[in-house]
């Protein structure tokens, strides 16, 4: 079960990439089937400055409540921004690499989960 500290940050950042109107989030929870983190957060954007907007946003509300990022990339570009926070990881799409890369289908062993079980 992941802990306390994971699910509130991944709840921060679904919260994060919903006020950016982030289309289709997902959380796959992956601490059974990784080491990597607990959660995986997947959403995607319209354009460059949506994914951009949506990526600061996250970064921005995560490091106000004391969780700085570890690592960021894939900023410039935006196709695909990845964002690692140790217990969470978020990635953040275009909609046309979203659908190239399928996350959630390289992930399925994970467990996809609904906002209010982060609750």
């Amino acid at each position: 079960m992941a802990d306390k500290k994971a699910k509130e940050m991944a709840r921060l950042a679904y919260r994060a990439l919903e006020d950016k109107k982030a289309e289709d989030i997902r959380v796959i929870n992956i601490e059974k089937v990784s080491v990597l983190a607990d959660y995986f957060l997947i959403a995607s954007g319209m354009n460059k400055n949506q994914v951009q907007a949506m990526a600061d946003n996250v970064d921005e509300t995560l490091h106000k409540m004391g969780y700085p990022s570890r690592q960021v990339e894939g900023y410039q570009t935006a196709n695909w921004i990845l964002m690692d926070y140790g217990d969470i990881i978020v990635h953040v799409f275009d909609r046309e690499n979203r659908l190239f890369y399928d996350l959630e289908r390289i992930w399925r062993d994970g467990e996809s989960i609904s906002v209010e079980e982060l609750e």
